[in-house]
């Protein structure tokens, strides 16, 4: 039904592609107007209104290196840098699954008695 368009951009005048999925994507959200801007200056745009965003500098409490967060760190809340941080997310992760786990287990053992 819908098919790859090529507009312009009315910021800086480039030829880009409202794709059929993007086009799709709009009619399922309720948009009528097409895309005005190419992602680069959408982007451009939607990071100039947010302003530059300021980083702190604090120990991580895990390993002990410089951790760079976008927040002021507080006494009472650990910090940790960006590598202890994805290691405690994919370890919390895995203990949800082994949870679900277990309770799937436990309600199947149930359900025979």
């Amino acid at each position: 039904m819908y098919e790859d368009k090529t507009l312009k951009c009315k910021e800086c005048g480039a030829e880009f592609v409202f794709t059929a999925g993007e086009q799709e994507f709009y009619a399922e959200k309720g948009f009528v107007n097409e895309p005005q801007r190419c992602k680069a200056c959408r982007d451009a745009r939607k990071n100039a209104s947010r302003g530059e965003r300021e980083w702190f500098e604090a120990t991580c409490d895990e390993c002990g290196g410089i951790a760079k967060v976008p927040f002021k760190p507080r006494e009472d809340r650990p910090v940790y840098c960006s590598e202890c941080f994805a290691k405690k997310q994919a370890a919390a992760a895995a203990d949800t699954v082994a949870d679900a786990v277990e309770e799937v287990a436990e309600a199947a053992e149930e359900a025979a008695e």
